[in-house]
């Protein structure tokens, strides 16, 4: 096979949209590492002064600067082992240490809580809880709901074929569609503000409102970016939709180009899922092919193309003002807001950024009307929810849930519970974001107004279960330290607060600052204040929850801890 020079690279991303990351990738993945000579090649291709390229090149987990990489010595992909926070405690240290002779690295959660450990090689992901059971498979089907209860993003995700754009069609596929181009963009608008669709990835900014703000704002040309980057630990519900039904993304994306206005689309994917990243490149070249993407779309004055972008490895680009700087091939700092990125998105023009979960929910509403989407929700709440359940449980995956459905239900009842002997001691909300729930506060409902009561929040919908056997102070720590490590450094109170914190839950003789029980919570509250009043997004302002919540649900742990 011919290798491709780097002027050949160049010359083959340099005029298209979003260029740096697939370019960056296309030099990595030849020759296993970004070298000096590399990175001054891009940064002359794309006219990046090199300081700023090396600044942003260094910023993300997975490009490697040195030889051998991503090549391990016996010339294969080096493994990168997940020690995220359910994989830490099901194997992934004793599978680290067995693969370091192979070059093994660290990595975050890698978004497979529900199947842990997994091991990324190259453009496979293999997962098992030892070396030896570790294989390469696909995704996890999600389980269906118990006792029929209806869903929307799953209605028909378990359809044989869904994945392709035949089996696609044959079960209702691309209809919405076809409903969105037969009336005006303000109609399409309208039924999603009626169904009172919400933002699926954490901020539930109502889904209309931001459609239409972008279709009146001024600025040409107009973009709809999908945010795949799903790096919340805990949190693997999009992988399931974008593996088993990618044209349902493709699809909402495309009516809320119509609804919006615009003429171009991102998927911002993230790095740890390779395979996703063949499954949408297919998808997408077949709803070229039929004519649901590309010019004068089912025969209207319509058109929209969507291209395909893979992260690197950065939690913070999650964010949306970090995603876009990382498209546009800054250094993903998040943005100041205001402008926010209805008015100034991507390339400075009007943007819609939606998270996959919630776009993939478009295509539903438009073909069974917004009436029929309030109606799935509970005790007056609109629509359904995805929770990525994993950790101490008989039953992980990803479900649909109503929109205030109680946990307990959801925990006991759905997923079966702890196992054995076992009771469950704690949750976490929104990944890690929300903090704990524990004893009483576990009896919530699914909705952020029940959820917000109890001081957490549902955010993206990851919920990670630790039984009776887990020590809370050195789970609380882990998170912290990897909120320390995620931190983009950009705002002090974030970049040393998370340090701080992260310090004073340290164990073994490890911890720091006072040992005073009174005199450490008023230090761990008066940072944890700090930092949700000044930091510059939402990882600074999350991150307190961890200590709020651990001093609420634990105080005894708490001063056993400061004393020790």
């Amino acid at each position: 096979m011919t290798v491709p020079t780097d002027k050949e690279l160049s010359e083959h991303w340099r005029n298209e949209p979003a260029p740096l990351l697939p370019l960056l990738h296309a030099f990595h993945d030849r020759d296993g590492y970004l070298s000096d000579e590399a990175i001054d090649h891009v940064s002359q291709a794309l006219k990046i002064p090199i300081a700023e390229l090396y600044g942003t090149v260094t910023f993300y987990h997975h490009l490697s600067r040195r030889e051998p990489g991503s090549h391990a010595p016996q010339g294969v992909a080096a493994p990168r082992v997940c020690m995220g926070p359910i994989c830490s405690l099901r194997g992934g240290p004793a599978i680290l240490e067995a693969l370091k002779s192979e070059g093994a690295t660290a990595m975050p959660c890698a978004g497979r809580c529900d199947e842990p450990v997994p091991v990324l090689r190259g453009a496979e992901v293999f997962v098992g809880m030892t070396p030896e059971s570790s294989q390469a498979r696909s995704s996890p089907m999600p389980p269906p709901n118990p006792d029929g209860v209806e869903e929307c993003v799953f209605a028909a995700i378990r359809e044989p074929g869904r994945a392709g754009i035949d089996g696609y069609r044959k079960t209702c596929g691309y209809e919405g569609l076809e409903r969105a181009v037969a009336v005006s963009p303000d109609d399409v608008t309208e039924i999603i503000s009626e169904s009172q669709l919400a933002g699926r990835g954490g901020a539930g900014f109502p889904t209309g409102r931001k459609w239409k703000a972008v279709a009146e704002a001024s600025g040409e040309p107009k973009t709809v970016v999908c945010n795949a980057d799903e790096g919340e630990p805990g949190c693997f519900k999009d992988r399931a939709i974008l593996d088993y039904d990618p044209h349902g993304l493709i699809e909402g994306m495309a009516i809320a180009a119509y609804a919006s206005g615009a003429t171009r689309g991102f998927i911002y994917l993230r790095y740890e899922y390779p395979e996703t990243m063949n499954i949408l490149e297919r998808a997408i070249g077949e709803a070229e092919a039929a004519g649901y993407l590309g010019e004068s779309i089912l025969g209207k004055d319509f058109d929209f193309r969507i291209y395909l972008r893979r992260g690197a490895g950065a939690y913070i680009c999650g964010e949306e003002g970090s995603l876009l700087n990382s498209l546009e091939g800054k250094h993903p700092f998040p943005r100041n807001r205001p402008p926010y990125p209805v008015t100034h998105g991507y390339e400075n023009l009007p943007t819609v950024v939606n998270n996959v979960e919630t776009l993939a929910s478009v295509p539903h509403i438009l073909r069974r009307g917004a009436e029929w989407y309030r109606g799935l929700g509970q005790n007056g709440h609109a629509g359904t929810k995805l929770i990525s359940l994993s950790g101490d449980i008989r039953r992980p995956g990803n479900y649909e849930v109503p929109i205030g459905l109680p946990l307990q239900t959801l925990l006991h009842d759905w997923a079966g519970g702890p196992s054995d002997g076992r009771s469950i001691r704690a949750v976490t909300m929104a990944g890690l974001s929300g903090g704990f729930l524990a004893g009483d506060d576990l009896d919530v409902t699914l909705d952020e107004p029940s959820i917000r009561s109890v001081g957490s929040m549902l955010g993206a919908g990851g919920i990670m279960v630790f039984d009776d056997s887990r020590d809370m102070i050195a789970v609380a720590h882990a998170a912290m330290e990897f909120f320390a490590e995620e931190s983009c450094g950009k705002c002090f109170p974030c970049r040393i607060g998370t340090q701080r914190l992260t310090e004073r839950l340290a164990g073994g003789g490890q911890g720091q600052g006072p040992t005073d029980l009174t005199e450490w919570i008023d230090e761990v509250t008066d940072i944890g204040q700090t930092m949700k009043a000044t930091s510059a997004c939402g990882l600074g302002m999350a991150a307190p929850l961890i200590t709020e919540s651990l001093m609420r649900c634990f105080p005894r742990l708490v001063a056993e801890h400061v004393k020790s």
